[in-house]
């Protein structure tokens, strides 16, 4: 793994750390982090009340930026991957499944955006 890599590999999991914790002080219980299937990840499955969230974090230099780096393929990607956790957890078919991002960048407060992602479930 190149050093620039190796960096952006260890600003993501920074990134992810204090979007779990945002998550937590807001009232989220996090169910999984990190969760891999074929084709896709999620980096942060939460619920509250009758919602599961599943998080996409992006970091980068903005909040705009971060934002922006939600594409529709990573859409595509999390949606697969949302499809087979909500598949693998049965007691979630009564929730409300919705795709939301956390965008962090340097000096600012996490924004957590609420339906960042249109999930195709």
């Amino acid at each position: 793994m190149t050093a620039r890599r190796r960096r952006a590999y260890l600003l993501g999991l920074r990134a992810e750390t204090w979007a779990a914790l945002h998550l937590r002080l807001t009232g989220w219980r996090i169910l999984d982090r990190r969760w891999q299937a074929s084709g896709g990840e999620i980096d942060i499955v939460a619920l509250r009340g009758d919602v599961v969230a599943f998080v996409e974090v992006k970091a980068r230099d903005t909040l705009d930026a971060a934002a922006l780096a939600i594409t529709p393929d990573k859409a595509r990607r999390m949606s697969r991957a949302a499809r087979a956790w909500a598949g693998r957890h049965p007691w979630s078919a009564g929730k409300v499944l919705r795709g939301d991002a956390i965008l962090v960048a340097p000096g600012r407060w996490p924004r957590r955006v609420a339906c960042a992602v249109e999930l195709e479930l």
